[in-house]
């Protein structure tokens, strides 16, 4: 087997096109465009299956232009194939286990070009850093260069990398164009040790108890533009070094620019293999009912959704294909299943992953059981990024000359509520508090409690304006309006499944509120509000600070007393079990599409009929079972109810298993 040529010979590509030398002679030419030569062995391109047979030893030549290969007989030198270096798109090394290889040489390389893969093996560690090294010099300004590889051999009909059958099917990891990753530098000499520069300290932040950084990198899920000088702005998709958490809604981060300050948490996510928020097609929280209308409202066939199972910890793939049957599009739900020590995840069992996304990867290019391939991922989070708390970090009083007013969208128990712009460019809910309707200096208190308060089911509080009269409340805005005249308005067009995921929708916003420690003390569909069929919970908490006579107490009209346990309008006891209660009554307005509980009687009536046990009759829309929760959040005994917890995932259950 022959050696590499002299050192004198191995120039570097760079140099040979940037420094041609003058020849004379035809052979003296050849000879000093030769760049490397050695006898490698070549594995064959046309054979699906590979056996030892399908090997070949072969010169290679590779020159500036070309990586030529011959075949040497009898020292007759027949070339059997090139490839044109302009043309290359990939070179990199196989990641191969050497029992692997059925040939002496067992360092294998690939060179990727047009729609072929040129599996070529190396004697040595050495020789295939080498060959690696010059060919990517010799391709970094192609303009073809591929975003990413596979990582091991195309072999019995498949890539072993991530068993991709489609030959041409994109790489499955990143590409690094620059560098070899098997090739390792000399050892530093202490000469130039001692003259290293010492490494900069870390800022104090990113220090832990033991003075070792402990900066958590992150992935940027949304844009995020700062208007704030002390805030970072974040590009989707880029890193960045999270240097403090000490607010649990604003951290302090560094980009790779070395700017430094506060991003939204929500925006973010942590940096992991295993974690899927990074990846556009999961939706942590969308239930079952919401995947399908959103994936009908795509109509993309393979258009898919991972998310979280109606069982804790585990996931479902909804998949949507049109073809499902008598010309009809049908969504087929797959729950991903786990195999056991070490865990494994798959969707077909003859086709299993050590990560989900490895899993999603594959099932891009092989259907493999499933109805169709994952052609297509489907997530309203690439569509509006999540509220913030507040629009900037430590920020919650608003300059109300920053708001632009705009038109009327309604009235309330503490004044006019009016659509408008901050800073004329984010449009947002402004209320202005009429004078005398609430305590205002205990609602200013409490708002920048109220501001912290930060979930994707509820409608978040930007910030208020209290230097001046009348006190404005700056909230999030919501397209569809309030809930009860939502469900009014469309009436007949709703299914089961989506009535009972609006109530989902307003349970999570209250499982969140219960986990704080918050009580809503008015929840209602008049309190909660729409937008692109999310429903949010609103004013939450707010009847602490009305100053209507007739809202507060029980025999007013105002009082919100169809709503009310028997607690509460016998005792004003109010805690999340009371919001319970009031949850059964929401319920019971979502299944009736907007009608008054109780119609025909008045509050001393509901009063007389609840104490002796009567309750709200079963919505012809409510199942049996969808009942059943109503009733359970309507116990007389405030103990015996339920969390918000266990109704949401009765909820989830029965959005799962009946539809």
């Amino acid at each position: 087997m022959a050696s590499f040529l002299p050192w004198n010979r191995q120039k570097s590509l760079q140099d040979l096109i940037f420094n041609g030398r003058e020849s004379r002679g035809r052979e003296v030419e050849m000879n000093s465009e030769i760049i490397l030569e050695e006898r490698l062995i070549k594995r064959s391109q046309q054979k699906k299956r590979t056996s030892p047979l399908n090997y070949k030893e072969r010169v290679f030549v590779l020159t500036k232009s070309k990586l030529t290969y011959y075949e040497v007989r009898s020292e007759k030198k027949t070339k059997k194939g090139s490839v044109d270096i302009t043309k290359v798109k990939c070179v990199e090394i196989v990641k191969n286990g050497l029992d692997t290889v059925p040939c002496q040489n067992k360092y294998a390389f690939q060179v990727v070009y047009d729609n072929n893969t040129l599996y070529v093996f190396a004697p040595s560690v050495e020789s295939r850093s080498q060959w690696v090294k010059l060919l990517k010099e010799g391709i970094k300004n192609n303009n073809l260069i591929s975003a990413k590889y596979h990582t091991q051999f195309w072999a019995d009909g498949a890539y072993q990398c991530c068993r991709q059958t489609d030959k041409l099917a994109p790489g499955c990891e990143e590409y690094n164009l620059f560098g070899d990753i098997t090739r390792k530098p000399l050892p530093p000499t202490p000469d130039e040790i001692r003259s290293r520069p010492p490494p900069p300290s870390p800022p104090k932040e990113e220090l832990d108890e033991k003075g070792e950084n402990k900066g958590e990198i992150v992935i940027a899920m949304f844009d995020f533009h700062s208007t704030e000088s002390q805030d970072l702005s974040l590009v989707s998709g880029e890193e960045y070094v999270i240097l403090a958490k000490k607010d649990v809604h604003w951290w302090k981060a560094r980009d790779k620019y070395g700017n430094e300050g506060y991003i939204p948490s929500n925006y973010v996510t942590e940096k992991t293999l295993d974690n899927l928020d990074q990846y556009v097609w999961y939706s942590k929280t969308m239930n079952r009912s919401k995947a399908e209308q959103l994936l009908r409202n795509e109509d993309k066939e393979g258009g898919f959704i991972v998310r979280d199972s109606s069982q804790a910890g585990l996931y479902t793939v909804s998949l949507y294909t049109k073809y499902g049957g008598e010309g009809s599009s049908s969504i087929r739900h797959y729950h991903i299943k786990e195999t056991g020590f070490p865990k494994q995840y798959y969707l077909a069992e003859k086709h299993v992953f050590n990560t989900i996304p490895e899993m999603i990867e594959y099932h891009k290019h092989n259907a493999a059981g499933l109805v169709t391939r994952l052609r297509y991922p489907v997530c309203s989070k690439a569509k509006s990024a999540p509220t913030t708390a507040g629009f900037s970090y430590d920020k919650w009083e608003i300059n109300p000359s920053e708001l632009t007013f705009m038109k009327e969208l309604g009235s309330g128990v503490f004044g006019v509520v009016r659509l408008g712009k901050w800073r004329a460019q984010y449009k947002v809910a402004i209320k202005a508090i009429r004078e005398g309707a609430m305590s205002e200096e205990d609602f200013i208190e409490e708002a920048k409690i109220m501001m912290k308060l930060t979930h994707p089911k509820l409608v978040q509080l930007y910030g208020v304006c209290t230097q001046q009269r009348p006190i404005y409340i700056v909230t999030e805005f919501m397209e569809q309006g309030c809930l009860l005249n939502y469900l009014r308005q469309k009436s007949g067009s709703f299914s089961t499944d989506f009535l009972l995921s609006m109530c989902h929708d307003v349970c999570e916003g209250m499982k969140y509120l219960e986990a704080n420690s918050f009580i809503h003390r008015d929840l209602a569909a008049r309190n909660c509000l729409v937008n692109e069929g999310v429903v949010k919970v609103s004013d939450f908490g707010m009847t602490r600070y009305v100053l209507d006579n007739q809202y507060t107490s029980s025999c007013g009209a105002k009082f919100p007393v169809k709503w009310s346990p028997p607690e509460v309008f016998n005792y004003s006891k109010f805690s999340s079990k009371s919001d319970v209660w009031s949850f059964g009554v929401l319920m019971w307005e979502v299944f009736t599409e907007g009608k008054m509980p109780f119609e025909s009687y008045t509050n001393a009536e509901v009063v007389s009929m609840v104490t002796r046990g009567e309750r709200l009759y079963r919505p012809k829309q409510a199942t049996k079972r969808i009942y059943t929760v109503m009733m359970e959040c309507w116990h007389e005994r405030p103990e015996t109810r339920p969390t918000f917890c266990d109704l949401l995932l009765a909820i989830a259950q029965i959005l799962e298993e009946d539809f």
